[in-house]
C-alpha cells in the first residue's frame, strides 16, 4: 500500500486538528519522553505497524510515537462514531499516517478501511475491541506469517482474545495492555468516568443532581462512572451479575438491584459490561417517560436496540445524538449515540493526562514485541511488570511527585522468613 492512500472525510480540517493534536500533548509527558528515546533508538525501525484505535487526538500522539520510533504506520477507526475527522486529516497531513477513518461511516465502510489497513501487510497489530484482529485471522490468513505479535486495548478485545486462545484459533502472541495496572486502574475508572458523563451531558445537557442513575456492572469502568455520577449529586442505583462485585457496590455506599427492578427508577442508565443485552425487552416496558439510555461498552450490543424498536411506534432525532423512541402508551425512551461508545461518539473520549499512561503502555509494548515476540507462545499475555511500574513512575515524576525507597534492610527483611516476632 502506498504511503499516499488514505479515506478521510476532509483534508481541509489538518490544521485544526495539528492545534488539537499539540494541545493533547501537553498534558502526555510519559508518552513525550518515550517519544524522545524512541527518536534517538529507533527500536521499531523496518517494523509495519497498523492499528485499528479511535482516532482522537490521544490516539495521534502514540502514532507519532511509533513514526518516532522507526515504525511506518497505518491506521483505522475501532469504532464508527469515534473518529475526530480533523485529527485524521492532520495525521495524513502532518505525519504521514495513513488513516483510513470518517466519523459515522456504515459498517461496510468501517469493515473496508480495516481490510484497507491490513492491505498494509503488518508486523504488529493494534486493537481495540479485536476487530481488526478478527478480520486478519478471518479473512487474511496469508498476512498470518508476517506477523510478529500485536496488542489490545480495551477489556471486551480481551475477552475475544483469550476465547481465541482457549481455542486454539489465536495465530501469534498479544499483549493484553487493558491488563495493565497503569491502564484499567486509571484510564478506565477516572477516564471512562469523567468522559462517559461528558458525553451524556454533552448530548443532552441533563442535570445529574437529584436524578436517578442506573449504571449497568461495577467492574473498573462502571465503579468509575458510578462515582462521578454520585459526585455531581445523582443517587446510584448499580446493577450486577457477579456477588463479589455486588458486594464491593454496596460497602462503597451504592444501592444494588437486579436491572428489572432498577428499571422502574432509573432516569439515566449507562451499561458498561462488556456483554449483550444488559438492557432488553424486559426493562423497557418499566422505564419512566423520558429515561435516557446510553452505553460506554465498546460495542454497541450492551442496550437490545431491535427490541427497542420493535416496542416504539415512532423513531426521531430530537438532538445530534439522541435517538427518541415513542413506545404505544406514549412514552419516551432517549438513546444516545446509537448504543455506542457515548464517551467518544458525542464527546472527545478519555482526558490526554490518563491516555498518557495507556498509550505509554502501548509504544512499551510494542516494543517489546518488537524486541520479544517472535519467542512468545501464541497466547495473550499481560503488560510486563517493570513496563508497568516504569510508566508510574515516569507519571509521578512529571507530576513533581517523589517518594520513598527502600533502604538495604528493608529490602533484605522483605526477602526473608526467618526474622518474626
Amino acid at each position: 500500500m502506498a504511503k499516499h492512500e488514505f479515506d478521510v472525510k476532509d483534508s481541509s480540517l489538518a490544521e485544526k486538528g495539528r492545534f488539537r493534536i499539540q494541545w493533547a500533548e501537553n498534558d502526555m509527558p510519559v508518552l513525550r519522553q518515550i517519544r524522545s528515546r524512541f527518536e534517538k533508538e529507533r527500536p521499531l525501525k523496518g517494523l509495519q505497524v497498523a492499528a485499528c484505535l479511535h482516532v482522537t487526538t490521544e490516539t495521534a500522539n502514540l502514532m507519532w510515537t511509533l513514526v518516532a520510533g522507526g515504525a511506518d504506520v497505518v491506521l483505522a477507526a475501532s469504532n464508527p462514531l469515534s473518529t475526530q475527522d480533523d485529527v485524521a486529516a492532520s495525521l495524513v497531513a502532518h505525519f504521514e499516517v495513513p488513516v483510513f477513518a470518517i466519523k459515522g461511516e456504515d459498517n461496510a465502510t468501517y469493515y473496508r478501511h480495516l481490510r484497507s489497513a491490513l492491505e498494509f501487510r503488518p508486523n504488529i497489530t493494534m486493537d481495540d475491541g479485536a476487530d481488526l484482529l478478527s478480520t486478519l485471522h478471518k479473512e487474511r490468513t496469508d498476512l498470518l506469517p508476517n506477523v510478529i505479535g500485536g496488542t489490545e486495548e480495551t477489556t471486551t478485545g480481551v475477552i475475544r482474545l483469550r476465547a481465541m486462545a482457549k481455542e486454539g484459533a489465536l495465530k501469534y502472541p498479544v499483549i493484553a495492555v487493558n491488563d495493565a495496572l497503569t491502564k484499567h486502574f486509571f484510564d478506565n475508572r477516572y477516564g471512562t468516568g469523567q468522559s462517559t458523563l461528558d458525553g451524556i451531558i454533552r448530548a443532552t445537557n441533563v442535570l445529574f443532581a437529584g436524578r436517578v442513575c442506573v449504571v449497568g456492572g461495577y467492574g473498573w469502568c462502571s465503579r468509575g462512572i458510578a462515582n462521578r455520577a454520585r459526585g455531581l449529586g445523582a443517587r446510584v442505583i448499580v446493577t450486577e451479575v457477579d456477588p463479589l462485585r455486588a458486594l464491593e457496590a454496596v460497602m462503597d455506599g451504592f444501592d444494588v438491584q437486579p436491572m428489572t427492578e432498577a428499571a422502574k427508577f432509573g432516569d439515566i442508565f449507562v451499561t458498561a459490561t462488556g456483554d449483550k443485552n444488559v438492557i432488553d425487552a424486559r426493562h423497557y416496558p418499566q422505564m419512566k417517560d423520558g429515561a435516557i439510555l446510553s452505553n460506554s461498552g465498546h460495542f454497541n450490543v450492551e442496550i437490545d436496540i431491535p427490541a427497542l424498536e420493535a416496542q416504539a411506534v415512532e423513531k426521531r432525532r430530537v438532538r445530534e445524538f439522541v435517538d427518541q423512541y415513542v413506545l404505544k402508551d406514549g412514552r419516551r425512551i432517549n438513546l444516545l449515540a446509537e448504543g455506542r461508545l457515548v464517551n467518544l461518539s458525542a464527546a472527545e473520549g478519555h482526558p490526554a493526562s490518563v491516555m498518557d499512561m495507556s498509550f505509554a503502555n502501548q509504544a512499551l509494548s510494542v516494543e517489546h514485541i518488537a524486541k520479544h515476540g517472535r519467542t512468545l507462545p501464541k497466547q495473550v499475555f499481560p503488560v510486563p511488570p517493570e513496563i508497568d511500574k516504569d510508566i508510574a513512575r515516569l507519571k509521578l515524576e512529571a507530576m513533581g511527585i517523589h517518594i520513598d525507597k527502600l533502604t538495604p534492610e528493608q529490602a533484605r527483611y522483605l526477602a526473608s522468613w526467618e526474622e518474626g516476632t
